[in-house]
């Protein structure tokens, strides 16, 4: 078969391929540690001049199936999955920033992602600057400093849903010698891959859409292969000078520049923080990726329809999706999302945040969940529950008010969600 899989079908079958007489089902290896006839064997692991399992602190081949599926998805050189997608995260970042570094974010980022870079990695001497999405490539370039590092942003914001401008700040990253850093749990894969339009890492919290379920915890990072450690050695010594915990290894020198990002994170990281996905949790995420490109297609129908309703009812000041040709977002998702959103709706109840909070006791279909992203429909009020750590001028500046309530359309009937939505607006 000459032609690619398509990424329906990279979503069925991507990661693992069984041989003759072996399970169809990808196979959970339930072991902490695996056995070697020799010590010179096992020694060549450790000096990573062979690939295999030592620990599943480092790698498990079940969590490996999975990331090469999703590597695959995303159209990367090579992958690793971690306990959360705040993991994830963490040390996609972390990996080439320290001490006395700094990085650059868009402003619309998920709360959980804003205060991971404003005050934990502040602590770890890691200093951020966060940029308004919309702002010029001038305004952003004004933004890098000598010791930037990255350029961060999320291809559809959590809670705002802003659609960000990929090439734009793909552009002025690599322009300044940048990697350009992208969180797209919203969009997954299936609605957008962005690698095509400039992301050189790109990470996920694979505890949404992927697994989709909400059956467990995790997240990814799937690395593009195509940015030149080696063009800026002293910006990024981890990965171009040699590592004296690996015997000296020069991971770009070693792994080139398709494996030696991951490779690091993995033996390093990995090794030392260990934020594992278990190969259960991973055998979960791998049943939940086979009917993504299935759900994606009903959660974005169930939000377009949703959003049309709330878009006309007397009691909404204003619904954000980009399914809605109205949206500031609608065109830039005609680019980037290929027409398509995710199942998440934003939008303001008129009377602000005591009538926000009223209407959403009233619902009885629609579950008011920390969670988002699932089959089951999900509803909060994130200035009062994710992002209550934030002030009203921190909420302004991630594009959050009082009066906003976040919906998660699951994959259930659209006429089911309405209705209820009706009912509880009708109560307040």
């Amino acid at each position: 078969m000459n032609r690619k899989p398509s990424l329906d079908t990279q979503c069925v079958q991507a990661g693992y391929t069984p041989g003759n007489g072996q399970p169809r089902q990808m196979p959970i290896i339930q072991s902490t540690t695996f056995k070697y006839d020799t010590l010179e064997s096992m020694g060549r692991l450790f000096d990573l001049k062979e690939s295999g399992y030592l620990y599943s602190r480092l790698q498990n081949p079940t969590c490996d199936q999975v990331a090469a599926k999703i590597c695959a998805l995303e159209g990367g050189s090579a992958a690793m999955l971690t306990g959360s997608g705040q993991a994830a995260i963490f040390y996609a970042v972390f990996n080439i920033a320290g001490c006395g570094d700094h990085i650059i974010s868009s402003a619309s980022i998920y709360g959980g992602t804003y205060n991971l870079f404003a005050i934990t990695m502040k602590r770890m001497g890691v200093e951020v600057t966060f940029v308004d999405p919309e702002c010029t490539p001038e305004e952003l370039k004004q933004a890098i400093r000598p010791n930037t590092k990255l350029i961060y942003g999320e291809t559809i914001a959590n809670p705002a849903l802003v659609v960000l401008d990929l090439e734009k700040f793909a552009t002025v990253a690599h322009e300044n010698g940048l990697p350009f850093v992208v969180d797209n749990t919203f969009a997954t894969p299936v609605n957008c891959q962005p690698i095509q339009w400039g992301a050189d890492i790109v990470v996920h919290s694979t505890t949404k859409y992927m697994d989709g379920h909400a059956a467990g915890l995790g997240g990814c990072i799937v690395d593009a292969g195509r940015f030149d450690w080696t063009g800026y050695p002293e910006r990024f010594p981890g990965l171009c000078t040699p590592d004296e915990s690996y015997h000296g290894v020069v991971y770009t020198q070693q792994f080139g520049l398709g494996g030696a990002y991951i490779t690091k994170a993995t033996t390093q990281l990995m090794r030392d923080l260990g934020s594992v996905q278990s190969p259960h949790t991973a055998f979960l995420l791998n049943l939940g990726l086979e009917s993504l490109h299935l759900r994606m297609k009903r959660h974005g129908e169930n939000a377009k329809a949703v959003a049309e309703f709330l878009k006309n009812h007397p009691k909404i000041s204003w619904v954000r999706c980009c399914a809605l040709p109205e949206d500031d977002y609608y065109q830039r998702a005609q680019t980037y999302l290929g027409g398509n959103c995710c199942g998440v709706v934003s939008f303001g109840v008129k009377d602000g945040r005591e009538a926000a909070i009223q209407m959403m006791q009233y619902l009885k279909v629609c579950v008011i969940e920390t969670h988002v992203a699932d089959a089951r429909t999900c509803i909060l009020h994130p200035a009062s529950t994710t992002h209550r750590q934030m002030n009203d001028e921190q909420l302004k500046e991630v594009g959050i008010g009082p009066e906003l309530v976040r919906i998660s359309c699951g994959i259930e009937d659209a006429q089911d969600l309405i209705a209820d939505l009706e009912q509880a607006l009708a109560q307040i």
